[in-house]
């Protein structure tokens, strides 16, 4: 599975991986996963929102124990971010059937939509839709750098634009959620523990800064005659190392949209995105709000307007705690030893779907702790630990 998989969207140059949202490369990668399931002989479906199921046992019966993550992909990603946890999904699927074990409710194994947010600008689009957390509205008017929005996006792929919206009908079939994924970080690797348990996912958000100067010509217009965003821009994103560093975060820009983006032109627009997380909501206000302010008063010095605009922002998600625990039960009754627990810094389908189901997730150990990027990397014997805890659980959730 994981060789079949490897090269779809993957970029020769970077050698990371470009599988956005409704492009050919994801729809490579959904070809792959209905391929996967029919082969099993389970039940595919896909549903309203785009997001794909394959089913062992009735839905209707509810109370499902269902296992997956996202096939998509940030711009150059690492080939681990998502697919460790659809693939160990499937490959944990076998090993119970290897084992003979014997299914006392639905399982379902899902691959979610536009979970990393890399062509629309927002995470997590799939299962937000499903659990109602963006309305049809708000998601019509997503648009990607081509001013293509979401809804000829889905139409050119193939789907209907028009189905999408909450699913709870769905989603009260299904009695917990366990997303494995690698581990965005080098917890595991520190403590030498192949397999842990998540917490909670850190309040984390995005926040749009638009820098509005005056363009003009790079070689003629003098210093002091300027009005040039990009200095203001650069000075926040100084700023943010600056608050982050205090407050023990994390603050980054990682994305800037300039205008008219001339090499011999001063920007009339800087347009730079700041994503920020912290393990507190208290820490993660205190930062933000130092930013912006180091911001106002470096556009005032350089005569800039500046815009902020809170594009997204999700809460502290602390993962159910008699699911969590009940993980760490199985674990630890299965290898005699105990299975750490650990927050996160990184959002995930999980954390979303929390609101209205009981999820968990599994981290497996990434030496490197680099994440969205091509250096992320498992190794295969952590890989397969993986999905043996994952086998574990489900067995211990959803079989007799």
């Amino acid at each position: 599975m994981w060789r079949d998989l490897a090269p779809i969207g993957r970029h020769a140059g970077s050698g990371g991986y470009r599988r956005f949202a409704w492009t050919g490369a994801d729809t490579e990668c959904r070809a792959w996963f209905e391929e996967q399931a029919r082969a099993r002989g389970l039940a595919y479906e896909v549903d309203r929102n785009g997001n794909q199921w394959a089913w062992l046992g009735d839905p209707a019966a509810g109370d499902a124990v269902v296992a997956g993550s996202h096939l998509d992909s940030v711009p150059d990603g690492g080939a681990f971010d998502g697919p460790l946890g659809v693939v160990s999904a499937f490959a944990a699927l076998d090993e119970l059937r290897r084992r003979g074990a014997r299914f006392g409710k639905p399982l379902a194994l899902v691959n979610f939509g536009d979970e990393e947010g890399a062509r629309f600008g927002l995470a997590c689009v799939g299962s937000r839709l499903t659990a109602g957390q963006l309305t049809v509205e708000q998601a019509h008017r997503l648009t990607d750098g081509d001013g293509t929005t979401l809804p000829r996006a889905m139409e050119a792929a193939g789907y209907d634009p028009d189905a999408i919206g909450p699913d709870p009908e769905r989603l009260s079939r299904i009695g917990a959620f366990v997303e494995l994924h690698v581990e965005q970080g080098r917890s595991l690797d520190l403590t030498g523990d192949p397999v842990g348990v998540a917490s909670a996912i850190w309040p984390h958000g995005r926040w749009r800064f638009d820098f509005r100067g005056e363009a003009n010509h790079a070689g003629t217009t003098r210093l002091a005659d300027r009005r040039d965003p990009m200095l203001s821009y650069a000075e926040t994103v100084l700023a943010a190392r600056r608050e982050a560093e205090l407050a023990g975060a994390v603050a980054t820009f990682g994305k800037i949209s300039v205008e008219p983006n001339g090499v011999n032109a001063i920007p009339s627009l800087v347009r730079g995105w700041l994503d920020s997380r912290a393990a507190d909501q208290a820490t993660l206000d205190t930062v933000v709000t130092g930013v912006e302010k180091a911001a106002r008063a470096y556009a005032a010095a350089h005569g800039i307007d500046l815009d902020v605009v809170r594009e997204s922002f999700t809460p502290v998600v602390e993962f159910d705690h008699a699911l969590r625990d009940e993980l760490a039960r199985i674990l630890g009754h299965r290898t005699g030893l105990k299975v750490p627990v650990l927050g996160t810094g990184a959002g995930h389908d999980a954390g979303i779907l929390s609101a209205s189901i009981p999820t968990a997730m599994l981290f497996v150990r990434n030496p490197t702790g680099v994440s969205h990027s091509p250096a992320e990397f498992a190794a295969e014997d952590d890989c397969v630990a993986g999905v043996r805890a994952l086998a574990d659980v489900l067995e211990g959730l959803a079989c007799t």
